[in-house]
């Protein structure tokens, strides 16, 4: 008797983000180098390179304050420099800490969106 094998394959895996007003964090992202590749009134599809995510105009600040995301790049002090040269600080009221070396091998700052969501920025050391 054969047996079926299943096919468990990931295509993809896109998170849903919550804002705080969702026109800020949509122009806060786009800003930041996303390209919006589909929106509507209630989401909004962002994309860089190959990596997506979802905007979803929904709040709640307990589940945005402690939503996290680790975001692996080629190099940290690049986009680190590259947010801070868009001045995104003083435009939409974010928060971004300093680049250092960590001792997990990795080198990263903490990028908190308008909406309270935190952004660990990296590259591997």
């Amino acid at each position: 008797m054969k047996q079926n094998t299943l096919d468990l394959a990931i295509i993809d895996l896109k998170p849903f983000i919550p804002c705080k007003d969702f026109e800020t964090s949509i122009s806060f992202y786009t800003a930041l180098g996303f390209d919006t590749l589909w929106q509507s009134d209630e989401l909004c599809l962002l994309a860089c390179g190959t990596q997506k995510f979802f905007l979803q105009n929904f709040y709640n600040q307990e589940a945005s304050e402690n939503m996290m995301f680790h975001l692996q790049v080629e190099n940290a002090d690049d986009w680190y420099t590259h947010i801070v040269n868009l001045d995104l600080q003083t435009k939409y009221s974010i928060r971004l800490t300093d680049v250092e070396d960590r001792e997990w091998g990795m080198r990263d700052f903490v990028l908190i969106d308008p909406s309270g969501v935190l952004w660990r920025i990296a590259h591997n050391i």
